[in-house]
C-alpha cells in the first residue's frame, strides 16, 4: 500500500510537477538549486516556525518591490498542507503577499513538510475550517501549473505559474 507521501508525489508527477526531497539541513540548498533567477519569496521561517527555513542566505528576494515581483521568474512560498489524493498545495495567504509571489511568476517553488501532507481533501478542509473559524484567514488551493483551454487550445501559465516545483521536507516537524 502506498504511503501518503508517495501518493502525494505520484499525484504531483501526474500533474507535471517536479519534486525534490530535503531535510532541515538541506532545504536552503534544495531551494537554491530549484529557483531560476530572478527569484522572490516570502519568509519561510514564519510559515514553519523554524530558522532552518530562512531564505536569508539564498538568491531569493524576500521583500520584493512591485518592480522586483513583476520581473521575477521564480516565486518561493511555503505550503501549509499538501493533499495527496489531488496533488494539491494549500497556500495560506500572508501579510507578505504570498499569493502574489505564487501566482505572478513563471515558476512557483512550494516548500511543504512531509508531516503536513494529508491523504484526502476532506481532511484538509476540516483542518482549514478549524483554523479559519478562529482566524478568519483564507488560502489558495493550487493543483499543478496554471492551465486553461477557454479559447480552445490548452495554454499554460494564463492565470498563474507555467511550472511548479515542490521541495518536500522530511523531519523537523
Amino acid at each position: 500500500m502506498a504511503t501518503t507521501g508517495s501518493s502525494f508525489e505520484n499525484a504531483l508527477r501526474e500533474l507535471g510537477v517536479s519534486v525534490t526531497h530535503a531535510d532541515s539541513d538541506t532545504v536552503r540548498e534544495q531551494i537554491e538549486e530549484t529557483v531560476t533567477a530572478p527569484a522572490v519569496g516570502v519568509p519561510l521561517e514564519a510559515t514553519f516556525g523554524d530558522a532552518a527555513f530562512s531564505l536569508a542566505e539564498t538568491s531569493v528576494e524576500v521583500d520584493p518591490t512591485p518592480a522586483t515581483l513583476r520581473d521575477a521568474t521564480t516565486g518561493v512560498t511555503g505550503a501549509q498542507l499538501g493533499v495527496a489524493d489531488y496533488g494539491t498545495l494549500v497556500l495560506s495567504l500572508t501579510e507578505r503577499a504570498s499569493e502574489l509571489v505564487s501566482l505572478f511568476v513563471e515558476r512557483h517553488v512550494a516548500v511543504v513538510r512531509a508531516a503536513d501532507v494529508v491523504e484526502e481533501m476532506e481532511t484538509a478542509i476540516e483542518e482549514l475550517d478549524e483554523e479559519f473559524s478562529e482566524t478568519r484567514g483564507s488560502a489558495i488551493l493550487a493543483t499543478g501549473p496554471s492551465a486553461t483551454a477557454d479559447m480552445g487550445a490548452l495554454v499554460k501559465g494564463a492565470h498563474g505559474p507555467k511550472e511548479v516545483h515542490v521541495v518536500l521536507v522530511e523531519g523537523g516537524e
